[in-house]
């Protein structure tokens, strides 16, 4: 959330009126979330100012680790050179904390290829923006759990109930630091999921959302403590419940 919304602001600088603004102050604490998106708290050091040049060698765009070739343009200016720079620091102050955790494994693949784009700074801003929303589609359809074992039918679903919230096993990257709260697209995935990891024994899908509309799934060690609840439904695993009178 945090990454796709620097690139729409990154974009909006590319391409705003006054034409592509550079960010010269360019750190996280320049930043703040409102409502899910992200702001530039301080526009002082904004500059629309491009490096002027006579050849290609007067426009190398240096940072610590990496320094970049960029081409002087006919009217004498070094060509991108503002929309290069807030890119490749939203790179390395952002993307690279950020876009390596918490997706799903399907996912992780195009993430990386997001990274090394923007490291390289073989992406500008347009395609930067094309890749996020292609992932966010990705993600909120579900398109990429296709060709996924059925794993539902494994789990005995008890309607009308949810299981006593308390403290539980830990997982990453949960909602919640007291147990295992995952964002999911569908029952089915939170099957995979509870599948994949020893402790769980049952979840339930709450009523709780993400920022993507996508529901939270509860996973949990055992599936005895349950009380009534009209909008939940219980999820048990077949061989945690073999022997047990539901």
């Amino acid at each position: 959330q945090i990454c796709l919304s620097l690139v729409k602001l990154l974009f909006y600088l590319a391409h705003s009126p006054l034409g592509s603004i550079v960010l010269l102050d360019f750190q996280p604490r320049q930043f703040v979330m409102v409502d899910g998106n992200l702001k530039v708290t301080d526009m002082d050091d904004a500059s629309t100012e491009e490096l002027s040049c006579k050849e290609d060698n007067d426009c190398t765009l240096d940072f610590p680790t990496k320094s970049f070739p960029l081409k002087c343009s006919a009217v004498g200016k070094c060509e991108g050179i503002n929309e290069k720079k807030n890119l490749f620091n939203a790179y390395r102050y952002f993307f690279t904390y950020l876009l390596p955790h918490s997706a799903p494994p399907a996912l992780r693949p195009l993430l990386s290829d997001i990274l090394n784009a923007t490291g390289d700074l073989r992406y500008g801003i347009n395609e930067t923006v094309k890749a996020f929303e292609k992932v966010l589609h990705l993600y909120k359809s579900g398109l990429y759990l296709q060709k996924r074992p059925l794993l539902l039918k494994d789990y005995i679903s008890l309607k009308g109930f949810r299981i006593v919230e308390g403290e539980d096993y830990k997982c990453w990257p949960s909602y919640s630091h007291l147990g295992c709260l995952l964002s999911i697209h569908s029952a089915e995935e939170a099957a995979a999921i509870c599948n994949s990891q020893s402790q769980c024994q049952s979840f339930v899908v709450t009523q709780q959302r993400t920022w993507t509309g996508r529901p939270l799934a509860s996973f949990q060690s055992s599936w005895t403590d349950l009380i009534p609840d009209t909008n939940a439904v219980v999820y048990i695993k077949r061989s945690a419940s073999s022997g047990e009178r539901l």
